[in-house]
């Protein structure tokens, strides 16, 4: 049985750790706002598509490293850190979740073949009138377009917290 201090502590552990984590998701929130922005604005301005998704996440990385630097993970008292090599790690450790994201979404909708199942689901769904009110509004969605969004949504509950972890420990880890 462990004393009622070190049980308070192992809590206030916790509970530092999921505000962080959630500091840590709010940041991610800025990131997309960054990214699909540069993405959007370059776009109308004539920039091909891939390069701006390329400059959108590059410069999307910078805002998390800032703000992950400042706001998540912030250096103790005491501590110094080497901006370069965080920097360095952040781009490293966004870019390993990108190639992560890139390949489960391969995973998903080539391997997997997401859209069958999700083809099935939305016939289903039509068929008890779950999805008449669509109609008329412009929101047509075919079973591979769904299931592509899907397959994303699903890479997001699998690369952040693994996104977390990499910045946590080893992107900021305290140097001794």
């Amino acid at each position: 049985m462990s004393s009622g201090k070190s049980g308070r502590a192992a809590n206030g552990g916790k509970i530092r750790a999921f505000w962080q984590f959630m500091k840590f998701c709010l940041v991610g929130v800025s990131n997309v706002v960054v990214c699909e922005g540069i993405y959007v604005v370059l776009l109308f301005c004539g920039v091909h598509y891939l390069a701006a998704n390329i400059l959108g996440n590059l410069i999307s990385i910078l805002n998390a490293y800032f703000w992950s630097n400042r706001f998540v993970f912030r250096a103790e008292e005491g501590e110094r850190r080497v901006w370069w090599k965080v920097l360095a790690k952040t781009y490293a450790s966004y870019g390993f979740s990108m190639a992560l994201s890139a390949g489960l979404l391969v995973f998903w909708l080539e391997i997997v073949m997401l859209s069958r199942y999700v083809g099935r689901l939305l016939e289903q769904l039509a068929a008890v009138g779950i999805l008449q009110w669509r109609k008329g509004r412009g929101l047509a969605i075919d079973a591979s377009r769904m299931a592509e969004l899907l397959a994303e949504a699903v890479n997001l509950v699998i690369t952040i917290p693994i996104n977390f972890c990499v910045n946590k420990f080893w992107t900021y880890r305290k140097q001794k």
